[in-house]
């Protein structure tokens, strides 16, 4: 029950967070801004050896937002650069968020096809 807990409480912040940006910042920081801004941290602050704490800590509730996606292509570099060395800089985040972007994009087909969307 606690790291569930923890998951939300982490989740929660990071979202707040973003959210507080937003409101504070409006109209100069758009959703757009949040998103790379997000990832990009994630990213930074996963190649500092500063975001894995967090996940360590707070579960899911660290991996499923934006920032978790930078974690996981800094990640996937880290890794392929020390098994394939430089060249792995260039696959590595590709190879480790293929399998996340692929269903992204099979879910959303499916369901686009089985709900009629409006837009």
């Amino acid at each position: 029950m606690g790291s569930i807990f923890m998951a939300f409480l982490i989740g929660g912040a990071l979202c707040l967070i973003g959210q507080l940006i937003m409101d504070f910042t409006k109209p100069a920081v758009t959703p757009g801004h949040i998103l790379v801004g997000y990832i990009t941290a994630g990213a930074v602050l996963s190649g500092l050896g500063l975001y894995q704490p967090l996940v360590d800590i707070g579960g899911t509730g660290a991996t499923i937002p934006l920032s978790g996606f930078g974690h996981l292509l800094t990640q996937g570099t880290l890794k392929a650069v020390e098994q394939k060395g430089i060249l792995g800089a260039l696959s590595g985040g590709a190879e480790a968020a293929a399998a996340g972007i692929t269903a992204a994009i099979v879910f959303g087909y499916i369901i686009a096809v089985i709900f009629n969307p409006k837009g």
